[in-house]
């Protein structure tokens, strides 16, 4: 059973990014008619959408994530010993788009990098291998990247997605932890649930496929529904044994953010403070695995002054796999954000 404890490392900080190019649903939504925009938009609770022109891809997020991290944490390129990419929308099917990132990025050569193909639950997968890298001793830095451009793969006829994606890139720089922490991890994944996110044409399986509905994201409203209220009660309940803390211990529950309707039931139906559940996706959409770390940094979180916040991190969906992380984000930790292209330095702020 994957229910892990790993020693803390420590976020240094989270930058994230999106584009200035931005989609009013009610507004710029022609393909439907205005009941059906407003029908929709207000039960997923998208109202406006970060969404990339033709030219930009999840490298450029995610590079400009890390370059304002860099820049709040006056980090030098070198001292980063890994990178890890999350991503299910590479730049290329080859290279691996963090081979492309350690150089545009100006890392070292020897630096360790590679791509991880997770989706909604990336961040949190992603969070467990850093830790893990980081448990061994000699890596100094790892920088955890985790993009996404949803509205790529988006079918503009199929109103079930195109007025609920946003796109958007983080970056997260973590460190060997100081104080002796633990961190708790719970993951899961049932494949049995694969076709109720997919995209069926444009790899290996069925390449060239002609016919052109395929090569974009087909989705099971209803199942996904169900899935996330059956999986995601338990899941913090197993987080919660795992680390030996109750609900009332955790100052925040940071959900992917998929969709209102669903988060609004599933924080009825586990009994959560809506206060300690914060919701962009009014502004932002549901950006896949990466709204999570931008709900940290535009989610307008309270922390704590003299102790860590204590985070529980959900993601769930296409794979399906679903997965937790129980983190401690410290008071100095750096939480920045900007949007691309990039304008004046360090533009965008942050908490």
């Amino acid at each position: 059973m994957a229910s892990l404890t790993t020693a803390a490392p420590r976020i240094a900080g989270i930058g994230t990014c999106v584009p200035r190019r931005v989609f009013d649903n009610l507004r710029d939504a022609t393909g439907f008619g205005e009941v059906e925009v407003r029908k929709v938009t207000g039960m997923a609770g998208v109202a406006r959408r970060h969404v990339v022109d033709g030219a930009t891809c999840t490298t450029d997020l995610c590079f400009g994530a890390a370059g304002v991290l860099f820049e709040a944490l006056r980090v030098d390129p070198a001292t980063i010993d890994a990178l890890v990419l999350v991503t299910q929308t590479p730049d290329y099917i080859m290279p691996s788009s963090s081979c492309l990132l350690q150089q545009r990025l100006g890392l070292s050569k020897e630096c360790a990098a590679f791509d991880v193909g997770l989706g909604c639950s990336g961040y949190v997968y992603g969070l467990w291998l850093a830790a893990s890298m980081l448990a061994a001793p000699g890596l100094r830095r790892v920088l955890l990247l985790n993009g996404e451009t949803p509205t790529l793969y988006a079918d503009p006829a199929d109103r079930s997605v195109s007025l609920l994606f946003g796109d958007a890139g983080s970056a997260t720089i973590l460190e060997p932890g100081r104080d002796g922490g633990r961190w708790h991890f719970v993951l899961r994944t049932d494949g049995a649930g694969r076709r109720d996110l997919i995209i069926e044409a444009g790899g290996f399986r069925d390449r060239f496929c002609g016919e052109s509905r395929k090569h974009f994201v087909a989705m099971n409203g209803s199942n996904v529904f169900n899935f996330t209220l059956d999986v995601i009660p338990p899941l913090i309940e197993d987080t919660l044994r795992l680390s030996g803390r109750s609900a009332a211990d955790i100052d925040y529950f940071i959900l992917h953010q998929s969709n209102q309707f669903i988060m609004k039931h599933l924080i009825r139906k586990v009994g959560l403070a809506p206060d300690r559940v914060p919701l962009i996706l009014g502004e932002f959409g549901n950006a896949g695995g990466p709204s999570v770390p931008l709900t940290m940094t535009q989610g307008r979180l309270v922390r704590p002054e003299r102790r860590p916040a204590s985070l529980m991190l959900l993601g769930y969906g296409v794979g399906l796999s679903w997965g937790s992380a129980l983190v401690d984000l410290a008071p100095d930790a750096v939480l920045c954000h900007t949007e691309w292209p990039l304008g004046a330095p360090g533009e965008g702020g942050g908490n």
